[in-house]
């Protein structure tokens, strides 16, 4: 079955990849919530935390506001800072690790992130940044590149949604996101 949901996985995140390059949102709308459900089942397959679990299901939940046509972005971005807190609460380790990584982390993306903040970005972007921080703290290195895949994804949203667009985008923001998500549902799975 492990095998099956990753398999499953690949086929819909090329399929999804393919959809978004291409605009075409039918297409987007069946394989981008079905890549995040194969990564569920692929992470179920080994001995997850719940917090894992719950990382991946608001995961798919954030995936499907920011899709629908409606303007769900708060909506999304609230469903993945859920998905972040439960992502920290996966990583096992001290505290004092995490806070060093955190003020590293923070002061990377200063520069970046003084040009994207919004009042209600600026809580998520907190909590990715502790999300990204844990990973670092784990040393663990699957984690780390999907740790800083995510982000790279959520810069490239933020910046493509509050600073200048770009056409190239949306296809980076997917395939950065899709990877950062299956480097950290490997590592974590237990």
């Amino acid at each position: 079955m492990e095998a099956i949901a990753l398999v499953a996985f690949g086929v819909f995140a090329l399929l999804d990849w393919l959809a978004v390059s291409r605009s075409v949102r039918p297409v987007e709308y069946v394989a981008k919530p079905a890549t995040l459900l194969a990564l569920l089942v692929y992470a179920g397959c080994g001995h997850p935390s719940p917090w894992l679990v719950a990382a991946l299901a608001f995961s798919l939940l954030g995936d499907v506001f920011l899709m629908l046509p409606a303007d769900l972005f708060l909506a999304g971005l609230a469903a993945f800072l859920v998905a972040h807190l439960a992502y920290i609460g996966a990583f096992a380790g001290p505290v004092m690790p995490r806070l060093v990584w955190l003020a590293v982390v923070i002061g990377a993306l200063s520069p970046v992130a003084a040009r994207i903040l919004r009042a209600p970005v600026a809580v998520y972007s907190l909590a990715i940044s502790l999300m990204v921080a844990s990973a670092l703290a784990s040393t663990s290195s699957l984690a780390i590149a999907g740790a800083v895949l995510f982000l790279v994804s959520d810069m490239l949203i933020a910046w493509n949604r509050f600073v200048h667009p770009r056409p190239w985008a949306p296809l980076a923001i997917i395939v950065t996101y899709h990877l950062g998500q299956l480097g950290l549902a490997t590592a974590l799975r237990g």
